[in-house]
């Protein structure tokens, strides 16, 4: 052998071993776009990290975790979102609203939706069955969930017809709700009577505005608006002797009188999924987005003793959670 070629040789073992390293010492960073405040996201989160985990992703070991909260504001949102995208982030893990910044940042970096009512309709992805692009998730559509939660209000409210219908009105999701809800509601001898919001200092007026006006309450689907004034909500519809209904169980924890809607941690548990193919080299485009599977009903006794109902005790047999 040559010694040019020796030396090359002797060389080339020498930095391979530190190439592997260097190689070996990179993992992906995973970005967190929370259109919420982050206390609303800790239970969440926690369901997508302890999953991701037991899918060998570690933060901190075998992938980092950069975490972002717009605390309700749009404009924040857009900010933290060319945030993740400057940083390099290898995807992005959102929800609702926080989708539609994520996608205006980039169409190249994956984006995985934990959950998002209405992606079709809201323009997050072509279709259920094929997303297309570099987006896809969990969707919160599932057959008529406003009229399951009418139906649970109205064996605990059977004399109740006014029906005050809480819309963040600039939300889509939450319009549509508001549209499908002003479609069952009759049926279920429910008048209802819309109430509109678009930002936090709406909230109390429009409370004052239903004296007289309405028996119980339908709260549509919870945007990063209601989400983040969730203990107001819930605390301005106990002082007006409103019975209500969400659509989340964080709501009736909060002092909300029911609630019915899909587990959320349980989506996100899926959501670390979707983030695990998806580093593994799966494309968003080829991953359909997934309906919810799980669901809870959750019943406020306290609540209902403050508000001087008493519930069936058929109904309490049937809840997945009763707050005493």
């Amino acid at each position: 052998m040559r010694r040019r070629e020796f030396i090359t040789l002797l060389a080339g073992a020498a930095a391979s071993p530190l190439g592997a390293r260097a190689q070996a010492a990179r993992v992906p960073t995973v970005g967190f776009l929370g259109p919420t405040a982050p206390q609303i996201w800790s239970s969440w989160t926690k369901a997508f990290v302890d999953r991701f985990a037991e899918l060998g992703w570690v933060d901190g070991r075998t992938v980092r975790i950069v975490y972002r909260f717009a605390n309700g504001q749009a404009e924040r949102a857009r900010e933290l979102a060319a945030e993740l995208v400057a940083l390099k982030v290898d995807l992005i893990v959102t929800s609702g609203s926080g989708t539609g910044p994520a996608m205006k940042a980039t169409s190249q970096i994956p984006i995985v939706f934990a959950l998002a009512s209405e992606p079709v309709a809201t323009g997050y992805v072509a279709s259920l069955a094929r997303p297309g692009g570099n987006v896809t998730g969990l969707s919160l559509e599932a057959p008529d969930l406003g009229g399951k939660r009418l139906g649970y209000l109205r064996h605990i409210v059977p004399t109740a017809h006014r029906l005050a219908v809480l819309t963040d009105i600039a939300y889509l999701a939450s319009k549509l709700d508001l549209d499908h809800i002003k479609t069952v509601a009759p049926a279920l001898g429910f008048d209802p009577v819309p109430v509109e919001i678009r930002r936090a200092e709406d909230i109390e007026p429009a409370f004052g505005g239903l004296r007289g006006r309405a028996e119980a309450m339908y709260v549509c689907s919870a945007d990063p608006l209601v989400n983040n004034n969730r203990d107001r909500i819930s605390a301005l519809a106990l002082g007006a002797k409103l019975p209500t209904v969400y659509a989340e169980k964080a709501y009736a924890e909060a002092g909300g009188l029911i609630s019915y809607g899909p587990n959320v941690p349980d989506m996100f548990r899926r959501a670390a999924e979707y983030a695990d193919k998806i580093l593994k080299g799966a494309k968003p485009a080829d991953l359909p987005v997934e309906q919810p599977n799980t669901f809870e009903f959750v019943i406020n006794l306290k609540t209902a003793k403050t508000l001087g109902l008493t519930i069936p005790q058929t109904l309490i047999a049937t809840a997945d959670a009763v707050i005493e």
